[in-house]
């Protein structure tokens, strides 16, 4: 199941919005085949790993699959994996863990034992759930997991009072940011950010065979249609007031405007939370300034934090997030360490929010 793990994990940046699921076909001890869910619309992880065993030359009748993910059991772009395996002659299937869509929850591995293989469940259920930990929580919650990052001194500041922040984390940490850019679905970042730095909030500093979808909250529709950020298109841009001229340009050159407000005149978060769900989005990454990031933190959108740390002391200066005082200790936000790691010279530290 290790072995499998690692192959979805290979599939890290290729799935979305379907999830990174590895397969592994053994027997009597030897390694027949493996492979790992292809992009959409292509074969999913059992059928790659039995078309790798024939490749190989090895028979799969009366073998093994160790799977990370329930083998699904309905028609969506590709054939049921569960109907493959039967008509393969598998004889045995573990799987790590169970399918939280509601299409298949439990249906794959009861057409799997109904037509006489023995499948055993839950086996690295833990470390099979982190990888798609986006996919379950749009099937389950019906939007992505927000994973916000900044980079911060050790005394909490971002940026000096007049922005400038380039760079108070190291390249390795910079590098590493990429690669947390890559595996989610979607960038967002605030029209704050936008127009400070002027960011194209793709992926460079690591490969990756597709760049995440980019989102901008610009409550009043004020981007700059030259920003960076709306190269080459395809940028949503989330608003809370109308402008038909300017949505119409920016429609024009390849995005796509949302209107949701809230009462308050801005863009209501937890509503467009369930908007990027319905859109397929698994896992959001937001790098925005600390006005964005409070607010995401007020209306429970943030679900982790990932944070690096640099060993240095700034003083006055920007922070982190933009939060009122709690009127008392127990009503501070709190978070779990999930991971503290060190990347360069810098600590990488992984939080998730309590709400």
């Amino acid at each position: 199941m290790r072995h499998a793990l690692s192959w979805a994990a290979s599939a890290m940046f290729i799935t979305t919005p379907n999830p990174r699921v590895g397969c592994v076909l053994v027997r009597d001890g030897q390694l027949l085949g493996a492979g790992c869910t292809q992009p959409a619309g292509q074969a999913h992880a059992e059928v790659q790993a039995m078309a790798d065993a024939r490749q190989r030359g090895h028979a799969v009748r009366g073998a093994t699959a160790y799977v990370t993910l329930e083998p699904c059991s309905h028609f969506g772009r590709t054939p049921p994996c569960a109907d493959a395996l039967v008509a393969a002659g598998i004889a045995r299937v573990v799987v790590a863990v169970r399918d939280p869509n509601p299409l298949v929850a439990g249906q794959g591995m009861q057409r799997l034992r109904a037509a006489g293989i023995d499948v055993t469940e839950d086996v690295l259920a833990g470390p099979a759930r982190e990888l798609n930990i986006g996919f379950f929580s749009r099937m389950q919650r019906h939007r992505p997991w927000l994973r916000m990052k900044a980079a911060a001194s050790l005394d909490g500041k971002t940026a000096l009072h007049d922005g400038r922040s380039q760079w108070i984390t190291s390249p390795q940490a910079r590098d590493d940011g990429h690669w947390w850019r890559a595996r989610a679905c979607a960038v967002i970042t605030g029209i704050g950010t936008v127009r400070e730095d002027d960011p194209q909030m793709n992926v460079r500093a690591v490969e990756t065979p597709r760049q995440p979808r980019r989102i901008v909250i610009d409550s009043r529709l004020e981007i700059d249609l030259n920003a960076k950020i709306l190269q080459g298109g395809g940028t949503w841009i989330v608003a809370a007031q109308a402008d038909a001229d300017k949505a119409a340009r920016l429609r024009d050159a390849g995005n796509e405007v949302l209107l949701l407000p809230n009462a308050a005149g801005k863009v209501d978060l937890p509503a467009l939370m369930l908007e990027l769900g319905q859109r397929g989005i698994n896992e959001l990454h937001a790098e925005a300034g600390f006005k964005l990031n409070g607010s995401l933190i007020r209306e429970q959108c943030a679900d982790e934090l990932l944070l690096y740390l640099a060993p240095s002391v700034i003083g006055d200066a920007q922070g982190l997030f933009d939060l009122a005082a709690p009127p008392s200790l127990e009503q501070v936000h709190r978070l779990s360490w999930h991971e503290v790691s060190h990347v360069g010279p810098d600590l990488r530290v992984l939080a998730r929010f309590q709400y």
